[in-house]
């Protein structure tokens, strides 16, 4: 070796470095890491699948939809919330939506053009339709009662409720004098005033949970406001004393981690599997 010329020796080394480095952190560490996860911590490691008759229904910490082959909730299962990955809880293809507080006016479809809610829109039509599954107000302050963002895009003498397509009825018949118009579709609003409007709603019955997609689109956690507001249809379904359905999701909520990190949630997958029985 010491007759190789300087250069060869160089690399001679960084090839020794290279399949020393590789055996170890790329063949030895990954085999100890899994088999002390397998030992240890088999039912993590191998995903926290749920079984129920030896059959695997979900995991613990991957969030599902349950509604039927219309894709409307089925009344008897708690709902999860909202999900933004791909058709939903799809893990591979976990995101979020990445629209921000600021994304309230529609785009309606143009022709060809696929139109788009906004983030506003999308949260007042899931709140009118968790309102009327749980057979209460789902009013939520800037959305019409039709379900829409409450925005009016404003020019000098007209103003025009811009995430209300007509034949709709403007949510406001008139601001500031003005008489208030539907959005014609295919229009460009662009250049006016964004005004978003407040309105009257009271008190929000709807969590906001329910009505938001999580940052990685699988959260199996919903709040226990949300469990809660569930119950009373939960029970009615099932011919059960709501008591009772209020204990178990007492049973299946967690608290926060350490004691003091993040809020209570509850496990929706595992909450209605408890409902379904052994």
């Amino acid at each position: 070796m010491e007759r190789l010329p300087s250069w060869i020796r160089r690399h001679v080394a960084a090839l020794r470095a290279l399949l020393v480095l590789t055996l170890v952190t790329g063949v030895l560490y990954p085999l100890v890491a899994a088999g002390v996860a397998q030992t240890l911590f088999n039912g993590q490691a191998n995903g926290s699948m749920i079984e129920r008759d030896g059959r695997i229904v979900g995991s613990a910490l991957i969030g599902q939809s349950f509604t039927g082959p219309d894709g409307k909730p089925v009344g008897k299962y708690f709902q999860s919330r909202p999900s933004a990955a791909g058709d939903g809880y799809d893990p591979t293809s976990t995101s979020a939506s990445n629209l921000g507080p600021e994304d309230i006016v529609d785009v309606p479809p143009n022709g060809s053009q696929k139109g788009r809610q906004s983030l506003l829109t999308q949260v007042c039509a899931r709140s009118k339709a968790i309102g009327e599954l749980e057979g209460v107000s789902g009013a939520r302050p800037y959305c019409t009662p039709d379900g829409v963002g409450a925005v009016l895009k404003v020019f000098p003498g007209r103003a025009v409720s811009v995430n209300q397509v007509c034949p709709a009825v403007p949510f406001v018949a008139s601001y500031q004098g003005v008489k208030v118009e539907c959005a014609t579709p295919g229009a460009d609003y662009a250049a006016g005033r964004t005004v978003p409007i407040r309105g009257g709603a009271g008190a929000v019955r709807v969590p906001a949970d329910a009505v938001t997609a999580s940052g990685s689109g699988l959260d199996p956690h919903i709040s226990p406001a949300y469990a809660q507001l569930q119950a009373p249809r939960v029970a009615r379904a099932r011919g059960m004393a709501q008591a009772e359905v209020e204990r178990l999701i007492e049973e299946h909520t967690t608290g926060r981690a350490l004691g003091f990190m993040g809020e209570p949630a509850v496990n929706v997958l595992e909450l209605n599997l408890a409902l379904d029985g052994p």
